[in-house]
């Protein structure tokens, strides 16, 4: 029992291992510390910014970034910094929110879709290819409309629901690979349950592609966001980046109060950059052909040549002797050369 018991810890350990590996890229590093940054900047949002986000101060007005107001201020006062400080936690809480339902669905449907087979895999493919062609964005606007004052969760519930549907294709497609492996055969052989084959054989080789979604669906879900927030589909209570955005087309700050929307554009840049670095790490580290470019170019990097580099270069060692070819091998050569083209 106790070898049983090891046995299973090494293995969920070594699980653990090759499902955090996707993340140890250059590229996920850099888009992780991006995201941390904006994590915390969320979490300590009271504690960095000195002012009440939705503070009015008349005497302030418009003021362009300064050592009291780090970003400047609105028409109202009101300071940017706080605003974006305090916006990170909408923007965060939806898009992360947005992220689980929508992995989640996509999971539920999209591996029984690919493993059930038969008619209930093609009813489920079509509830997905439907919720691929529908707009996205007018259902999101039409559904948040409905509402006087739209929550949170509501709106990363409309987004999740208008998001799930790719990761659900993708996850049928591997799904059916990995069915007839030989490793799923044997846990059928050995009748084991259906959740067991799902959750234990499938899902940790899965995880890649799961993560990938629902680095995708977040990167969906923050855009969506802040377009509901800066088309006016969102009360302005709902602080957020796209409402920082909307009030300063609202007041004509373009182009000349640069200061109130560059930072939230930034922003919203900024975490978008970082998501996609993570995306591409995890495609670098399913896709073998990316895997080993990256490899390979890093490698290169490290013996200062060009990632292009096709042609491995020889260095002389100092003081070693170059071997000179003999009077044979330069006649074996020329014969072979004078074969090939008498063929040609």
């Amino acid at each position: 029992m106790a070898t049983n018991s090891q046995t299973r810890i090494a293995g969920l350990r070594s699980s653990l291992a090759s499902g955090f590996a996707m993340f140890r890229n250059p590229k996920s590093i850099v888009g992780l510390s991006i995201l941390g940054f904006f994590v915390l900047l969320a979490i300590f949002a009271p504690v960095v910014s000195r002012f009440d986000p939705l503070a009015i101060d008349q005497q302030a007005r418009l003021q362009p970034p300064n050592a009291t107001h780090w970003l400047g201020t609105t028409h109202m006062g009101q300071d940017i910094f706080a605003q974006i400080a305090f916006g990170t936690r909408g923007v965060l809480i939806v898009g992360f929110a947005a992220g689980i339902i929508a992995t989640l669905i996509a999971v539920i449907i999209g591996v029984t879709a690919g493993y059930v087979g038969g008619i209930k895999s093609e009813s489920l493919s079509a509830l997905s290819n439907v919720f691929l062609v529908i707009p996205g964005l007018p259902l999101m606007i039409i559904i948040t409309s409905m509402f006087h004052n739209p929550s949170l969760m509501l709106v990363s519930s409309v987004l999740a629901i208008t998001g799930w549907a790719w990761g659900a294709r993708v996850l049928r497609a591997q799904t059916m690979s990995l069915r007839n492996r030989d490793f799923i055969q044997a846990a059928r052989a050995n009748g084991e349950p259906l959740w067991r084959i799902i959750t234990v054989e499938m899902l940790p080789n899965l995880m890649a592609v799961i993560a990938s979604s629902f680095v995708g669906t977040v990167t969906a879900a923050i855009l969506g966001l802040t377009t509901l927030a800066f088309v006016g589909i969102i009360p302005v209570t709902n602080l957020n980046w796209g409402t920082i955005l909307f009030w300063a087309q609202q007041n004509g700050a373009f182009p000349d109060f640069w200061w109130w929307y560059v930072p939230a554009g930034l922003a919203i840049a900024l975490i978008g950059m970082a998501l996609s670095l993570i995306n591409f790490g995890i495609d670098e580290y399913v896709n073998p052909r990316l895997r080993s470019a990256g490899e390979r170019a890093r490698a290169l990097r490290k013996r200062g040549m060009k990632a292009g580099t096709s042609v491995t270069e020889v260095r002389a060692v100092p003081g070693a002797a170059v071997p000179q070819p003999s009077p044979d091998d330069v006649t074996a050569v020329a014969s072979r050369t004078t074969s090939k083209e008498l063929r040609r």
